[in-house]
């Protein structure tokens, strides 16, 4: 008998319990547990139903973590759950915390499920590049029906207990905290009632429900445009079809081989290292564990524009007190207003209940003087990129609040370290670069000036779990390394266009690649302005930043979506980007004001241009100590502009490339295009030497 799986009998109810910390994973030990007590169960005459509860926060949540890349051992999960389902007296799970993934999948073996309210269930196998291989693809459909089970399993997620109830996944929701007390009344009313074992296999209402209907079809060219590019969405529903086509048992083969088939993806690999990668970029190398964490009461945020209230927002969803600032009343106003539009909108989905939209905009207090953030635990300054401003405000901050107080600046390039120089207290200044919209973006970049304590960078850390951000603690340099990469990369689509290519061939390549949208559409959403702000910025700084047609746009008021016309038009309430025949107009005059005679550029020097100029300003970035690690690059990438999660973030995508091919590209664009950002990094050409990878660093 495992000693992280247990069998004891509670009266005529035959209980096997997991203790397996933290998550209750299936790891090698637990499934051989859950047979070894299975079959104690059987045998026990005295027990007539047989309960599996789970010690701790959880019931089973998936996969072993730690197993993860090494060889199965036997029994495998789906051997295991079979086993259940052929058990001879019913098995009831009793489910709290989440069941997920094969833990979703061992309640589905069993013959009845019962779970606390406050329970969620789901198949989040898609996020990882795989689909549900130990039989969820072939039973969940038979409780839930082909829609619901297309959706679960293509989208990774998870199910309130409530929903799940409604759907027949579980059946029973009780209210309360003791999951085994709920799992043992319930499993006693099946003994009561003399319920016989009824296994998932067997149902076939729901099956014979959608037979025949066009539910695969419709599913399908959905995911054609929810799940582009994409490879296990469509083997997953694949895989669900097959439930409803095949006898059981040769549906779970046609899992098995379809599992396989996502295994052997290279998207797998993207998927598994950013997965790993987001739960790593948490622990700050040189940070040590014990570092003391301040305790974040109350915040307060200066600017209430699109910026600030998205910031505002995210400490009032955990239940933080905010005091919002402004100048002036009709700003404060304004930004208010859109606040509780957004909540609204939330409600209006179903997301919020009205009164959670008061509760939260009770959270936020509107306030016009600076003397109001006195008691604040932290600041956050959300103001436009003007270094001027932003000292004048750290200084008037440094004045008003307490001791101990961390004065964050939400700034996406400037120097956190001249920002910290208005103060004096520069230990307790640190960036805290947001991403737009505040209130959706993942990603929170923490940017560490060069006098930062140690308690502030493992404080704003923490804010960042709290808040649900994925947190990476940066180094300091102009555009820190979202912004610094993406400014290389921004700088090399304008050249592209300059040299020929449309703007809408750069995004169609960047596209295809992965991201949700090209360059210059990003631009409009994010505004022409911004970009055009922060350009005018570097030149009073006395830096050489040339003229473009860009600067144009926003003189002209064309400042993106905001205004229906940036680099691309936009009809009234839509996102799409439509070219625009005087854009084009502009970018001619442009080339002809410069002496530039366009010739045709291909869609692979466009990849190689945009995507390589990046790797190489993430190989400096790496070399000056930036950021730590290349995973901390690829996070930042994929939770703050939408680098496509399957290829792993733009460092794993360059190993996986080939450092010695990206090398002789970037030498070849130096010595054809020139220009600091084509001279190779050093990092780049000594791992190419030495045949390593980002990843060995």
């Amino acid at each position: 008998m495992s000693e992280v799986v247990t069998y004891n009998r509670d009266g005529s109810i035959g209980v096997i319990t997991v203790n397996y910390p933290p998550v209750n994973a299936l790891s090698h030990a637990v499934r051989s547990g859950l047979l070894a007590a299975l079959e104690q169960g059987e045998q026990d005459a005295d027990a007539k139903v047989l309960l599996v509860v789970c010690e701790g926060r959880t019931f089973i949540a998936g996969a072993d973590i730690r197993e993860f890349g090494k060889p199965m051992q036997e029994p495998g999960l789906p051997s295991v759950i079979n086993r259940i389902e052929d058990a001879s007296k019913p098995v009831v799970a009793a489910i709290h915390g989440t069941a997920l993934g094969g833990g979703l999948e061992v309640a589905l073996g069993c013959h009845y499920r019962v779970a606390l309210a406050s329970a969620k269930v789901g198949l989040p196998e898609v996020k990882l590049g795989l689909l549900p291989g130990a039989g969820g693809t072939q039973r969940l459909p038979r409780l839930a029906g082909a829609q619901k089970a297309l959706e679960m399993i293509t989208t990774g997620d998870f199910v309130a207990a409530g929903e799940a109830l409604a759907l027949g996944i579980l059946d029973a929701v009780e209210d309360g905290s003791d999951i085994r007390a709920v799992g043992l009344a319930f499993a006693q009313q099946i003994a009561d009632a003399g319920k016989p074992v009824r296994k998932v296999r067997e149902l076939t209402d729901k099956i014979d429900a959608d037979k025949g209907s066009d539910v695969f079809e419709r599913f399908r060219a959905g995911l054609q445009q929810k799940a582009r590019g994409l490879f296990a969405p469509f083997k997953c529903l694949d895989a669900v079809e097959a439930a409803f086509n095949l006898p059981f048992f040769d549906g779970l083969k046609r899992e098995r081989e379809l599992f396989m088939e996502c295994m052997a993806s290279p998207q797998r690999a993207g998927l598994i290292h950013a997965f790993f990668a987001e739960r790593e970029a948490s622990k700050v190398k040189g940070l040590a564990k014990d570092t003391p964490v301040r305790d974040v009461r109350s915040v307060g945020i200066i600017g209430a524009g699109t910026m600030g209230g998205g910031i505002a927002m995210n400490f009032a969803n955990v239940g933080i007190p905010v005091i919002l600032l402004e100048v002036k009343q009709d700003a404060l106003d304004k930004g208010l207003a859109i606040i509780r539009r957004n909540y609204e909108n939330s409600a209006k989905k179903g997301k919020l209940t009205q009164a959670q939209v008061e509760e939260r905009m009770a959270l936020i207090t509107p306030s016009l003087a600076y003397e109001d953030f006195s008691q604040v635990d932290l600041v956050i300054e959300a103001v436009f990129e003007n270094m001027a401003i932003k000292k004048e405000i750290f200084a008037r901050l440094d004045e008003v609040c307490k001791p101990g107080a961390i004065l964050a600046s939400n700034t996406s390039t400037l120097d956190i370290d001249e920002i910290a120089s208005a103060t004096t207290r520069p230990q307790d200044v640190v960036g805290m670069h947001f991403f737009s919209p505040a209130n959706v973006m993942k990603l929170l970049e923490n940017v560490r000036g060069s006098q930062t304590s140690d308690e502030v960078k493992a404080t704003v850390m923490a804010v960042a779990k709290k808040i649900r951000k994925v947190g990476v603690l940066v180094g300091n340099c102009y555009g820190f390394v979202g912004n610094r990469m993406l400014h290389q990369r921004g700088a090399e689509a304008m050249a592209l266009v300059n040299e020929g290519a449309t703007p809408q061939q750069v995004d169609k390549v960047l596209t295809d690649l992965g991201y949700p949208m090209g360059q210059f559409a990003m631009s409009d959403l994010a505004g022409i302005d911004v970009g055009y702000r922060i350009r005018e910025e570097r030149r009073k700084a006395g830096e050489n930043v040339p003229a473009s047609w860009m600067d144009k746009l926003a003189e002209q008021g064309r400042l993106g979506q905001k205004t229906q016309a940036g680099v691309y038009k936009y009809e009234e309430g839509s996102r799409k980007p439509i070219p625009d025949p005087e854009v084009e107009q502009l970018i001619a005059a442009f080339r002809q004001e410069q002496g530039i005679t366009p010739r045709e550029i291909t869609d692979q020097e466009i990849l190689e241009r945009c995507m390589y100029v990046m790797i190489n300003e993430g190989a400096k970035i790496l070399e000056e100590g930036i950021a730590d690690r290349s995973l901390d690059i690829d996070v930042v990438w994929i939770f703050g502009y939408g680098f496509p999660a399957y290829r792993g973030g733009p460092m794993f995508w360059a190993d996986q490339i080939g450092l010695d091919s990206i090398l002789d590209t970037v030498k070849r664009f130096h010595d054809t295009l020139g220009g600091e950002q084509w001279k190779p990094a050093a990092l780049l050409e000594q791992l190419v030497r030495e045949g390593r990878k980002f990843g060995d660093l």
